[in-house]
């Protein structure tokens, strides 16, 4: 059987489906960590969640070990649990059978790492399982070749888009709609209030337009909240009521609708993030500003897609052939037969 391990996540229960809908049931087995009332799972034969409290945790991690040693194929979605790092670590002739999903936030762990001696342990535990790991899974080949930098990885890579997050359904997108149909622009600034966003530093940006007529959408309700409040405080003091903090978690459709009436994308983030906002945006033809120094700018315009550079920053819109040329490659490539394909090829590889 195919082993999962995660931490449950927005990411997962639509993944859980997924494999139930498009492959065979009774070969795929998960193990979870983290809240099933946040993120819901059915528990069932297939479906094992790691249970709270010492026993629990006792209890969860011996059977992953066991069952880490019956898998024919172990899926890794993110290495952040260094628990599971540590079980890896102890039981190095499992690595070669272990795919490394990576999320990004896993990989760029390296440059957060402190020099404290709890932190230096931690990174030479990942190092450790990172190098031996045996295949590498993302569809951004910058960030695999980070990690054969950082940690000396030596993993065979895996093209994946990984999830249906990353999937365009154009019935949900519909047609094209590269303009919204008010006066001004409408600026989304960012993903989530992680301080990776940079969101400080984007508002500055902004500044020398501020006589334009425009309106900024922060989405803050992800993330850190105290980051949140500074860049309330700030937005508000530079832009007023213009600057509108979105502070309350939005159900999908509602969220999408939002993004539709979007102009102008920023996303001044220094490593590879918000990519399930950026390839929907693009898939409806928006404006997309970007680091042009993070590994997703290469991937992403290495399929021929027309991005911006944040250190360009100016307020206009796409235009409508670059718009159409955006939305047919964002929608040929990230699609669910590419998903379901992918994944195959991994699973029966």
């Amino acid at each position: 059987m195919i082993l999962h391990v995660a931490g449950l996540d927005k990411f997962i229960p639509p993944f859980v489906r997924l494999v139930e809908d498009e492959f065979k049931e009774e070969e795929h087995q998960f193990w979870f960590t983290g809240s099933v009332e946040k993120y819901p799972v059915e528990q069932n034969e297939a479906i094992y969640v790691c249970g709270d409290g010492i026993w629990g945790k006792l209890a969860g991690y011996t059977e992953l070990v066991m069952q880490l040693h019956s898998a024919r194929k172990v899926m890794l979605h993110g290495l952040f649990n260094i628990r599971l790092v540590l079980v890896l670590a102890l039981c190095p002739w499992l690595l070669s059978k272990c795919h490394w999903i990576i999320w990004g936030g896993d990989l760029y762990q390296f440059s957060k790492a402190g020099n404290t001696w709890r932190s230096c342990i931690k990174e030479a535990l990942r190092r450790f399982v990172i190098r031996r790991v045996g295949h590498l899974v993302t569809y951004i080949k910058g960030d695999v070749e980070l990690a054969r930098q950082w940690y000396g990885a030596k993993g065979i890579y895996h093209e994946c888009i990984m999830y249906l997050s990353n999937v365009v359904d154009p019935k949900m997108i519909r047609e094209l709609s590269p303009a919204s149909d008010h006066d001004g622009f409408s600026i989304l600034l960012g993903n989530s209030a992680d301080p990776s966003n940079n969101h400080i530093e984007a508002l500055e940006r902004l500044l020398p337009f501020k006589d334009q007529p425009f309106k900024i959408y922060a989405p803050l309700s992800y993330g850190d909240q105290n980051h949140a409040k500074k860049v309330i405080s700030q937005g508000k003091a530079w832009f007023g009521d213009r600057f509108i903090p979105m502070t309350d978690f939005m159900p999908f459709e509602h969220y999408l609708g939002f993004l539709k009436s979007i102009d102008i994308a920023i996303f001044n983030h220094q490593r590879q993030q918000a990519m399930g906002n950026t390839i929907t945006l693009l898939g409806m033809g928006k404006t997309v500003f970007m680091r042009s120094d993070v590994s997703h700018w290469r991937f992403l315009t290495g399929l021929g897609i027309k991005l911006n550079d944040v250190e360009n920053l100016e307020l206009c819109r796409i235009a409508p052939v670059e718009a159409k040329e955006n939305a047919h490659v964002v929608r040929s490539y990230f699609s669910r037969a590419t998903l379901v394909k992918q994944f195959s090829d991994i699973f029966e590889g």
